[in-house]
């Protein structure tokens, strides 16, 4: 049987890199799915890297998944998505776009981030280390 697939957000990443937490929320969803991000977690996490040390863990952090990038075909969605969400970060929008896109939950404690936004599916770390796989946690999230 296969892992379900879930995005990881920014939050998750950093908790993961300062080692906030062991084992990280990272890892422990990494054992419970399918793990990708997307191009806009990726460029916001660089942005924050000051060494080359941390480009080198953020590269390695994302190494084991795959990372999505924006399809061109979409851009009319992604446009109307951007205006109905005027409260929201560009970047957000763009990663809750590529969330439904991809028919995909988001791993995060920054569910305001995503706040207006319909049909995606966010679920919060707390539910991580409560369930024993990522099938069990969908569940949960479903019964919210």
């Amino acid at each position: 049987m296969t892992a379900p697939k879930i995005v990881i957000h920014t939050d998750v990443f950093l908790e993961h890199l300062r080692g906030d937490r062991f084992p990280s929320v990272l890892r422990q969803a990494m054992g419970k799915f399918f793990c990708y991000t997307t191009v806009f977690q990726a460029i916001e996490l660089f942005s924050l890297a000051e060494t080359e040390k941390e480009c080198k863990s953020v590269e390695d952090s994302m190494a084991a998944m795959k990372v999505m990038g924006l399809n061109p075909k979409q851009a009319q969605k992604y446009g109307t998505l951007l205006t109905s969400a005027k409260r929201l970060d560009a970047l957000n929008v763009l990663i809750a776009g590529l969330c439904l896109e991809s028919k995909l939950p988001i791993l995060t404690d920054r569910k305001a981030d995503f706040k207006g936004v319909k049909g995606l599916i966010v679920i919060p770390t707390r539910l991580i280390s409560k369930h024993e796989s990522g099938r069990e946690i969908l569940t949960a999230v479903a019964s919210l």
